[in-house]
């Protein structure tokens, strides 16, 4: 319990703050598990909140086909135009509903769902889907803002309530026009993309893959099956120790066993584990947190995202397998490092990291 609240005090401290630091003001070196809580879901919500309707400042990632294609970020995406880019605003819509369905005390409920009103409409979706059809667009958002995408539609599907079945339906053509997107794709990709940051193939399958097995979409998730046994099956002694390159929010590496554990059986998956990160069996595993040197800076802030989706890639395996219960240890130090830097963080990082705590947190095991 005192670990939790001097987490906690931190946090706040850090919300009077957005001062260069080379590392946290205090660093929480310590293996229990933090449980995301209704103070922590009230605070970490403020962050999407605040910028899934401000419009400026926005990264298009634009490819103009004629001048006529200009636009400004509500014109071309009237859904998805805050956060200052396409794909964090759709994980910044996915863990609001999240949030929702966990704590339904939710401070600003009333106001969090009037906003998911006004943006996902059958409107707004219908030109969100034009512009993904664009002739100049066809890799846009490939496949990092599609496999979020998908976990936003995969959310509300599985939340039993009127408004998400309304937002369910007003996303649905969008969705179904990604899921085809997954369709025509994977079969002409031929190597893998093995990177930490948004092309990373195997995150862009897993998130996949989870809606696929959600919805029982078979043809997608058969796919994505075949896929990554031809990508990844063969693979084995993943280089962890080139980890983390300067920019990295995933990891090569861990990315690529999230997905394995997916699609392989446990005992084949066990198997190639083994091979491909012999060194996670060891109970002494330990892996050194990515260090922050600059919160204000876009990129260097990526590393703090680093630090979830590794955690959530170890409570995975180690949710699954009891020989690995180890891994908690390690994921949970990766937490405890970002998690009080979130709130209160410069725009850089607070448009898009509180998202990717949710989702590392929603991993934490019970």
């Amino acid at each position: 319990m005192k670990k939790v609240l001097l987490i906690l005090l931190i946090s706040a401290i850090f919300a009077c703050t957005t001062e260069k630091q080379d590392q946290p003001k205090e660093i929480i070196q310590d293996s229990e598990l933090v449980k995301l809580n209704l103070n922590q879901a009230n605070r970490l919500a403020q962050l999407p909140l605040h910028c899934m309707q401000q419009e400026f400042p926005y990264k298009l990632g634009q490819t103009l086909g004629n001048e006529n294609e200009l636009g400004a970020p509500k014109e071309l995406h009237p859904a998805f135009y805050g956060c200052f880019d396409w794909h964090s605003s759709v994980h910044g819509h996915w863990m609001l509903i999240r949030l929702l369905k966990t704590f339904p005390e939710l401070n600003e409920r009333d106001l969090i769902e009037q906003k998911l009103k006004e943006n996902i409409s059958a409107e707004n979706i219908q030109s969100e889907l034009e512009y993904f059809k664009r002739s100049t667009e066809k890799s846009y958002e490939r496949t990092y803002g599609w496999a979020w995408l998908l976990k936003l539609a995969e959310e509300l599907n599985t939340w039993d309530n009127p408004l998400a079945k309304e937002l369910e339906k007003n996303l649905q053509p969008l969705t179904d026009f990604i899921v085809q997107k997954y369709i025509d794709f994977l079969p002409r990709l031929y190597y893998p993309i093995r990177v930490g940051e948004h092309t990373n193939t195997a995150f862009g399958l897993s998130f996949a893959w989870d809606y696929a097995n959600t919805t029982k979409s078979t043809e997608l998730k058969t796919l994505i099956e075949s896929r990554a046994r031809d990508f990844y099956i063969n693979d084995k002694q993943c280089p962890l120790t080139w980890e983390p390159s300067g920019y990295d929010f995933l990891s090569p590496c861990f990315e690529e066993a999230d997905l394995m554990r997916r699609v392989l059986s446990k005992d084949e998956f066990k198997i190639w584990l083994g091979e491909f990160l012999p060194q996670l069996s060891d109970k002494n595993f330990v892996l050194e947190t990515a260090i922050v040197s600059d919160r204000t800076d876009g990129k260097l802030v990526h590393l703090d995202g680093l630090n979830f989706s590794r955690a959530w890639c170890l409570y995975g395996i180690a949710n699954d397998f009891e020989e690995y219960k180890h891994l908690n240890t390690v994921a949970n130090e990766h937490i405890n490092y970002s998690l009080p830097n979130v709130v209160g963080d410069s725009y850089e990082g607070g448009h898009w990291l509180a998202s990717f705590a949710i989702y590392a947190l929603s991993q934490v095991p019970d």
